[in-house]
């Protein structure tokens, strides 16, 4: 089953016989660059560190020479899963370290929702030396789903979550947005993120959200803002089309951005509710399949109804009414964000350059 996949750890073998650069950091991804945000914090941090060399390890363009720089590598980052890990032998000086691009835990994932997986996970995970979470509340659930010894996760924190606690110019970004989207002016930004599902017919958002309805009640004050999640995008924007005023944010290349300048998220399943929770602003989970999801799916690490940093409603008038009350529980929001992170402090990516300098927090 995983034969290619051990052809390509056995060929990256070959290389290791070939001596570590202590300056060498090489970050695995693939083409596309998808979920590259771990990463490029990472990279900054150390840039600030001394003088290092980066070589970005595209898993899907292989070559000798890449093979050579991934093999001779000090600290190796990934920000996904790699089956090849699994049968990859990096010298005991390299250090291996698995920054995972999804914020805190929220759906099961990895072994805690496929059994089939745990042998593999397992094996990569032998060959991780630290996971790196954002908090201590979910390291069991991060242990189950990596297959992974607890002893190897550390809760320094979500390296791109650094974003919100920079000094950004709203006012630019929003107008930068107004000029891209100009019917969007003078509105407030409701962004619609909803995830991917496994049942086709429930895709089509906009079957479910009567958005003539949304912009009649709402549309004086609040624009709908769609991002769809890559899945979505890719099998079925071109049936998500409606003649009603929206804007179609999925290519919108900095996500964090749109967070930040939208003044509601409406979520559903997603985990970028998450990363919204650190910017203390309302969430409404728009849940019209709930039934069918929860029977379907994966399931979820807690509650979801009981835990969920907002509320959750099931059809358009719901939706437009919680908008128009306007009555979110901070507190609320400000709990969950506590079972998520150890820290809200924008310094993630120092923890854990700091951690790595200081030999795992051996040196000191």
């Amino acid at each position: 089953m995983y034969l290619k996949h051990k052809i390509y750890g056995k060929l990256f073998n070959l290389f290791t016989k070939f001596s570590i650069n202590d300056k060498q950091i090489s970050f695995i991804l693939d083409s596309s660059e998808s979920f590259k945000g771990n990463l490029d914090y990472i990279k900054k941090e150390f840039e600030k560190r001394g003088d290092f060399q980066f070589n970005f390890f595209y898993k899907d363009k292989l070559s000798f020479s890449s093979f050579k720089r991934l093999a001779t590598s000090r600290y190796v980052f990934l920000n996904d899963n790699f089956f090849p890990l699994a049968f990859m032998n990096f010298k005991k000086d390299t250090k291996v370290i698995q920054l995972w691009h999804a914020p805190g835990a929220f759906k099961k994932f990895g072994a805690s929702s496929d059994n089939k997986s745990r042998n593999i996970l397992g094996k990569i995970s032998r060959n991780i030396d630290y996971l790196i979470t954002s908090s201590d509340n979910i390291e069991d659930y991060y242990s189950e789903a990596f297959q992974i010894n607890k002893s190897k996760i550390k809760s320094l924190g979500l390296p791109r979550a650094d974003y919100y606690f920079k000094n950004h110019n709203l006012d630019k970004l929003r107008d930068n947005f107004d000029s891209k989207y100009p019917i969007a002016k003078n509105k407030k930004i409701v962004l619609y993120a909803p995830t991917f599902r496994d049942n086709p017919e429930n895709n089509n958002v906009f079957n479910f959200l009567d958005l003539e309805k949304f912009n009649r009640e709402l549309g004086d004050e609040y624009i709908l803002v769609l991002r769809l999640h890559p899945k979505i995008k890719k099998f079925f924007k071109d049936k998500i089309e409606v003649n009603q005023e929206y804007v179609d944010c999925s290519d919108f290349k900095n996500e964090q951005e749109l967070l930040l300048i939208s003044d509601v998220l409406i979520s559903d399943y997603s985990s970028i509710m998450i990363e919204f929770a650190l910017l203390d602003k309302p969430i409404i989970f728009f849940t019209y399949d709930y039934d069918t999801y929860m029977s379907e799916d994966r399931g979820f690490y807690f509650d979801f109804k009981e835990n969920v940093p907002g509320p959750v409603v099931y059809t358009t008038d719901e939706l437009i009414a919680e908008i128009k009350n306007n009555d979110f529980d901070k507190n609320k929001i400000s709990e969950f964000r506590k079972t998520q992170f150890n820290a809200t402090d924008g310094e993630a990516s120092k923890r854990v350059v700091d951690f790595l300098l200081n030999d795992g927090g051996k040196n000191g």
